[in-house]
């Protein structure tokens, strides 16, 4: 079992139960004390669970749903992202208009825009918008010209609310890059943040085509808010540790489904 898919078996024990014990994870994942440990010292440092003695332990963010801080969440599954990231790159034509939304892996995605030709970036994301900003002060010819919409910010640093919805409604482009708190078959696309999701919302009526870039671990959580049916997205993509039931799933509600270094139509 990959890193990846430890991890997340990990996170949804705690989810069920509240904690986990070292002990237990060395039976179930048939892997070393030493693998089990560096495994929760991953996730604690991601913010998804408190290392305690012999375990982990929920902690207030995972336990009520709210959404960590964009530094807590931008080393979790950081090889997943970086695969999705790419994979979603490809999506994105020169000389378009793209919008990237907020979080960690919009935010991977918009790193590998930096030289596509002729780029318009709207986004939300203080975050993606300090990154194409330094990108476009140095000396490179064809750097993305880029519209930061106003708004409140997050604990993710996702500018949202009315302020931001306004100015994101009188826009159209043509793709809409945007990640999602969680992902499932009944909920659709969720954000623990009821703002955020409006604004979400407003970026998928702006976009002529969605693409929803979230990693595996993303999928069967549910945030409070919904924004988004599975049957809006144009392309979905995830990394191969995506469950099979996972991928059977959005692979009929989809317009597309593209995992890391393959496509499944």
């Amino acid at each position: 079992m990959l890193a990846l898919q430890r991890r997340a078996v990990i996170l949804d024990l705690v989810r069920q139960d509240g904690a986990v014990r070292v002990a237990h994870l060395v039976e179930r994942l048939g892997v070393s004390d030493m693998t089990v440990r560096r495994d929760l010292e991953a996730l604690a440092r991601a913010g998804c669970v408190e290392k305690v003695h012999g375990g982990a332990v929920a902690t207030a963010t995972a336990t009520t749903g709210e959404e960590p801080g964009f530094e807590a969440k931008s080393d979790l599954e950081s090889v997943a992202k970086a695969a999705v990231a790419t994979a979603a790159a490809g999506l994105v034509k020169p000389g378009s208009v793209v919008a990237v939304a907020g979080g960690t892996t919009a935010y991977a995605v918009a790193a590998r825009l930096r030289h596509t030709p002729g780029l318009t970036v709207v986004t939300n994301s203080l975050p993606v918008a300090d990154l194409l900003r330094d990108f476009a002060e140095e000396p490179h010819a064809g750097a993305p010209a880029v519209l930061l919409t106003g708004g409140a910010p997050t604990r993710s640093a996702s500018l949202v609310g009315p302020l931001a919805d306004q100015a994101i409604r009188s826009l159209r482009v043509d793709l809409l890059i945007m990640g999602a708190h969680g992902v499932s078959e009944r909920a659709g696309l969720t954000s623990p943040n009821l703002a955020e999701a409006q604004t979400n919302r407003a970026l998928i009526e702006s976009a002529a085509r969605l693409a929803v870039v979230a990693d595996h671990t993303k999928w069967g959580v549910a945030g409070l808010s919904r924004f988004a049916g599975l049957d809006e997205i144009d392309y979905f993509v995830s990394d191969e540790a995506l469950g099979e039931e996972a991928r059977s799933v959005l692979t009929r509600e989809v317009g597309r489904l593209v995992l890391a270094g393959r496509t499944d139509s």
